[in-house]
């Protein structure tokens, strides 16, 4: 019988609600093939742990630990990094294959989103040169939705995304019921969604208000409205209802912020001189409004992605069966996939877990659809509802409770023996 080959799992990019369960998925099924699969490792906060063998033991874990995975949040069980391997940085590359090779790992399952499956891509066409026995598999995550194309082929939509969109839904919900209350003084709500150059989080507060009965804007970066059509359509409806609750994209063109990017040149909108949100108020309040009182602003940042009381049901079950299928493509296809998840045609909801080439994912750039922008640029029309609806699901996800305290996954320090040479990242080397 030939040597069963080791696996690394990684996770890379911001974290999701979800992620985890992703992660639980790949582990879980792993497990139940102790004929094909060796020891199970995690590079500790994603291709950064691999370059520094920080490889943590997942097979020598509780059981109840990896069962906990399914109910814990964000990336604190085994890290995530926006470390980004560019064409350039052969060093890192090299080092990959070497720490693979000193590990005996043979599947190497990357969670992440186009970036992510650009480099297990490459991962896998390096192994291949230097005669690595390799199986690289992408596993999808992103709350922005942004992974694969646009007309929705290579994924219907991502991990991450329905539990996101479902916090908006309820959050715009608590936020209508303060304005309605302080709206003789405070007209004006706005409030800042994550999702930079792409629509999908912002566009989700639909959900919470589908039959349009708040007096509710929504300003995606795609919908081309002006700073003075924004302050003149905010107005028209401080006219008609006495207060408006504006929804702003962190990518709505306000003019410069001070922006800071990272490693992928993504901008880290939570990390610059200004907020679209607060550009967005003082503009209000020096042009005036059409009512007593002022506009005043809300962010609610990073905990969107991390609030697991908010999750979907329906979001944390096709994370882990996500997971599952990555496992069984790497197993039954070899490398060069990503998991997938599409939609059956038809009124029933109705996800497939499939494959896509890597290749295809990482040189790939999806933009939220023109046609589910309403007339109007402020609202999206009722085809986004329908195809959002289904994600967020119906019930509240039950959380462990200990203490008071919400139990989370927490994994004991247990690493791989280094085996190879110290190693410093090339980018941070160059610092």
């Amino acid at each position: 019988m030939p040597e069963k080959k080791n696996v690394v799992v990684a996770q890379s990019g911001g974290p999701s609600p979800v992620i985890n369960n992703s992660l639980r998925g790949i582990v879980e099924t792993c497990l139940s093939f102790p004929n094909d699969f060796g020891t199970i490792y995690a590079g500790l906060h994603g291709i950064e742990g691999i370059l520094q063998e920080e490889l943590l033991d997942l097979s020598a874990q509780d059981e109840e630990e990896i069962s906990l995975l399914r109910t814990t949040p964000a990336a604190g069980a085994i890290g995530t990094c926006r470390y980004k391997l560019k064409p350039e940085q052969s060093e890192d590359f090299e080092r990959t294959i070497e720490v693979f090779k000193a590990h005996n790992i043979g599947y190497f399952f990357y969670i992440g989103g186009n970036d992510s499956m650009d480099t297990a891509h490459k991962v896998s066409l390096l192994a291949e040169k230097r005669g690595l026995d390799l199986v690289a598999t992408g596993v999808p995550k992103t709350i922005d939705n942004d992974v694969g194309d646009s007309e929705f082929k290579l994924i219907d939509h991502t991990p991450g995304y329905g539990s996101v969109a479902r916090y908006w839904a309820y959050y715009i919900q608590d936020a209508n019921e303060e304005n309605k209350g302080a709206s003789p003084s405070d007209p004006v709500l706005v409030i800042q969604a994550m999702g930079r150059k792409i629509g999908f989080i912002p566009a989700s507060v639909r959900l919470g208000d589908p039959k349009r009965q708040m007096p509710l804007q929504i300003y995606m970066a795609e919908s081309g409205v002006t700073m003075e059509e924004l302050a003149d359509l905010v107005n028209d409806e401080l006219k008609k209802s006495g207060r408006a609750i504006v929804v702003v994209s962190e990518g709505f063109p306000v003019g410069e912020l001070g922006v800071l990017k990272d490693s992928f040149g993504h901008i880290e909108y939570s990390a610059s001189q200004l907020t679209v949100a607060q550009v967005v108020v003082n503009h209000l309040n020096k042009l005036g409004l059409k009512a007593r009182g002022r506009a005043r602003g809300n962010i609610p940042g990073t905990h969107q992605r991390d609030a697991i009381a908010h999750a979907s049901i329906v979001d944390l079950d096709e994370a882990y069966k996500v997971g599952q299928k990555a496992v069984l493509v790497a197993l039954e296809e070899g490398t060069g996939w990503m998991a997938t998840i599409l939609r059956s045609p038809g009124l029933i909801y109705n996800p497939i877990y499939d494959k896509v080439p890597l290749e295809e994912v990482a040189n790939s750039e999806r933009e939220f659809p023109k046609k589910w922008i309403a007339p109007s640029r402020i609202d999206v029309t009722d085809d986004f509802i329908s195809y959002a609806r289904p994600l967020i699901g119906e019930d509240w996800v039950s959380i462990p409770v200990v203490g008071g305290r919400q139990r989370y996954t927490n994994f004991s320090l247990t690493f791989a023996e280094k085996k190879c040479p110290a190693y410093m990242p090339q980018a941070y080397r160059e610092e």
